[in-house]
């Protein structure tokens, strides 16, 4: 009897010590409720011990999660509607602010974390333009609203919001077709003055080609001149220092120069005088003198 006593004693002591002990892993953060209310906040990882029945342990995950909003309309700052997709990662840092915000439901921190990036990307993208959201500023944008949402969430809702990303931007139906054609019309504008710019330089090398052109051609055919020049002063003295040596043999080879090209054709006639200066050497070589 005494055996079954002392067995149901040690069981009961288990049981106990089982109750009283609880276990916070390192991806967890907990609180100690008393009767609802919180007695002790943010439990650190380990081995810890309660009142049982009269504690209780509320664990919560501390590790980063994703809060994927439902795509909603924004009006830019010329009133052109988009279509934003964002999503959004944060994790809780203050347990006990989270539990009393949220009543320790993830869900409800989502939701509330939603409305909250709604009314932050209505005030990023009402300040901005088309072009700054589609690309100009998409990024600044985003590190501004994950700025502007820390500057609260910790104190009222007890969590960080780490980053915020848009996933997707679309224009609504209505409003796409005039938007695309300001686009195309844009491109076109700045297309047409790519190629007047193109077509004024290329008309500036081209008479600049053409100048230097004009330039290279006068410039040879100075230098063809001047060297036809030196060529006819070289050939002139050539002449004239022949002519200085032996004037009479001088003489001779040019009248025989000069009978060849004339002969040259047998249907050439001329009306000369026999006793022409012309004919001199033919008569002294049909005289025999020398």
């Amino acid at each position: 009897m005494k055996s079954y006593i002392a067995i149901g004693l040690v069981a009961l002591a288990l049981l106990i010590a089982a109750s009283s002990l609880f276990v916070v892993r390192e991806t967890e953060r907990a609180v100690m409720l008393q009767f609802g209310e919180i007695v002790r906040n943010d439990i650190p990882p380990g081995l810890h011990v309660k009142i049982p029945v009269v504690n209780e342990v509320r664990k919560f995950d501390a590790r980063i999660q994703t809060e994927d909003s439902n795509p909603a309309r924004f009006l830019t700052l010329e009133q052109k509607a988009l279509e934003v997709d964002s999503y959004a990662k944060w994790r809780i840092v203050d347990v006990g602010q989270f539990y009393v915000s949220t009543r320790g439901n993830a869900g409800t921190a989502g939701v509330l974390l939603a409305q909250r990036i709604n009314d932050g990307l209505r005030d990023q993208i009402g300040a901005r333009d088309l072009q700054e959201v589609v690309a100009g500023e998409r990024d600044q944008l985003m590190l501004d609203l994950t700025a502007e949402l820390n500057m609260d969430s910790a104190d009222e809702l007890g969590i960080e919001v780490i980053d915020v990303r848009v996933k997707r931007i679309d224009l609504p139906d209505e409003v796409r077709v005039s938007v695309y054609e300001r686009m195309s019309t844009e491109r076109n504008r700045e297309a047409q003055e790519l190629r007047s710019r193109g077509e004024e330089l290329a008309i500036g090398i081209r008479a600049d080609a053409e100048r230097q052109a004009v330039i290279y051609e006068a410039e040879a055919y100075r230098d063809a001149e001047r060297i036809r020049g030196e060529g006819d002063a070289q050939a002139t003295a050539i002449y004239a220092g022949a002519y200085n040596r032996d004037p009479e043999f001088f003489a001779f080879t040019r009248s025989l120069s000069a009978y060849r090209e004339t002969f040259q054709n047998k249907g050439d006639v001329l009306l000369l005088d026999p006793d022409s200066e012309y004919f001199k050497y033919l008569k002294e070589v049909d005289s025999g003198e020398p």
